[in-house]
């Protein structure tokens, strides 16, 4: 790597195009191509979010990509929130279209007529379904791969309730899931209540998940959103209750992007490129054998492999004739595979493997108990990782009680806030930070940093 993690920007463009995550040249601004190594570890991440859904009674759906103006026009909040984001299609061919459609930016306006057909009686709910699709959103800011994206790679979950308290509920549980999915991920993120004019348009309140960043700054990385009946009543979406009487639902949504892959690379990543957890690495052990290699090694090799695949490790041999060991050490290392095995005449004699951490660290263990031996290493270097991801959070946060303490640079600052928005415009002018809203869960009150009225715990930050 040519470029420290302390010069964030340039490192972060570096280890995606020198790991082959996604590929930059497409030739329309913020679209770029998925490369296999990049999509893989989006697949892993995909795969663990569907057991997590399925295994809560979600069904998986997958809407039209157009939706039309009809649809669109809704006189709603929601609708007013993305008029400026929305890539319209006006041609069929050389025709124009009777109607025009635009390309999704989330998918509300395209479920919910749907919903409203679907649900009739109090037995058609909850219900309950997901997607992951590709969504676009007409970004005019500066783009950055896996951060700010015209073509979004998003996960959703869409529910309806009979009451606002299942819904209520429903927001405990997305939360349950996502914590769970960050704690795989090895990463902390802390939750939010969006203020009033930062929440999602059209929901009732906005939870917003938020991860502390290498430059200390902060990226939005999930967000719940409790809808109440907000939408029902646009939609038309109601059900007869046991008495026959019509009521209108109350609705809630889940949204995570690859934003997820963001963070992985941010938060864990060193001056050698990747370090990827164990979970969600395409490749979690690799295999060098070290020159002269026979057919003696190679058998040993492959019954190395064959080993740890029993064990249902991902594993990859590097038998690339034309590259030195040095070379290929290098490049898995900035790959960020978690555990490399150097198999050379010495480790064939005495039926071992020498094994590399990519958290650091080397030993030789023997091959016949080669997997749970990976098992052990592989809680090493996740517990690394968890360790490692908690004192850069604890690096950057900072409590502060006098206004002059907001304006340290690079740093996520925690304050007392009164939710006005002129005390939030302050900080943001004479400070230059954002506020992200209130800590979700949080009891604590004080007087507002900016004028001493009656204020909770909220967090301000820069923002990518």
């Amino acid at each position: 790597m040519e470029n420290s993690k302390d010069n964030f920007s340039e490192w972060y463009t570096e280890i995606i195009d020198k790991a082959e995550l996604s590929d930059r040249r497409y030739p329309i601004k913020g679209m770029n191509v998925w490369l296999p190594y990049g999509l893989k570890i989006m697949q892993n991440i995909d795969a663990l979010i569907r057991r997590e859904m399925d295994s809560r009674n979600f069904k998986e759906v997958s809407f039209p990509l157009l939706i039309s103006r009809e649809q669109l026009e809704v006189e709603f909040e929601h609708v007013r929130g993305f008029g400026d984001q929305l890539f319209w299609v006006t041609k069929g061919g050389s025709e124009p279209l009777d109607i025009e459609l635009a390309l999704r930016p989330t998918s509300e306006s395209a479920m919910y007529p749907m919903f409203s057909l679907w649900i009739r009686t109090h037995a058609d709910l909850p219900l309950r379904v997901y997607q992951i699709v590709n969504t676009f959103r007409y970004e005019t800011k500066h783009t950055r791969p896996f951060i700010r994206v015209r073509e979004i790679h998003f996960f959703e979950a869409h529910t309806a309730h009979a009451t606002y308290d299942d819904a209520e509920n429903q927001l405990k549980e997305y939360t349950d899931v996502f914590m769970k999915l960050c704690e795989t991920m090895l990463i902390s993120p802390i939750a939010h209540r969006r203020p009033d004019w930062d929440k999602f348009p059209g929901a009732r309140y906005t939870i917003a998940f938020d991860a502390i960043m290498p430059s200390g700054r902060t990226l939005q990385i999930g967000t719940i959103h409790q809808y109440g009946d907000n939408f029902s009543r646009h939609y038309d979406i109601a059900y007869a209750d046991e008495q026959g009487n019509r009521n209108l639902v109350s609705q809630t949504t889940y949204g995570m992007s690859e934003r997820l892959i963001a963070a992985l690379i941010s938060i864990h990543g060193d001056n050698n490129g990747l370090i990827l957890p164990p979970k969600f690495a395409p490749i979690q052990v690799v295999i060098v054998p070290i020159p002269p290699v026979d057919d003696i090694m190679r058998a040993y090799v492959e019954k190395v492999k064959s080993d740890l695949e029993s064990y249902g490790f991902r594993v990859h041999v590097d038998d690339r004739d034309n590259y030195t060991p040095g070379y290929k050490y290098n490049d898995w290392e900035m790959r960020g595979v978690p555990v490399r095995f150097e198999i050379g005449n010495r480790e064939v004699r005495d039926s071992s493997v020498t094994a590399v951490l990519r958290t650091g660290g080397k030993r030789k263990i023997p091959a016949s108990d080669i997997g749970n031996a990976l098992s052990a290493l592989i809680l090493e270097i996740e517990e690394k990782l968890r360790e490692a991801s908690s004192n850069m959070n604890s690096r950057f946060a900072m409590k502060c009680s006098k206004f002059e303490d907001l304006k340290k640079e690079n740093t996520v600052s925690t304050a007392f806030w009164c939710g006005r928005k002129d005390c939030s415009d302050k900080i943001e002018t004479d400070a230059d930070k954002n506020c992200l809203g209130f800590v979700e869960g949080s009891a604590k009150s004080g007087k507002c940093i900016v004028c001493d009225e009656p204020g909770k715990e909220a967090t301000f930050a820069k923002t990518y």
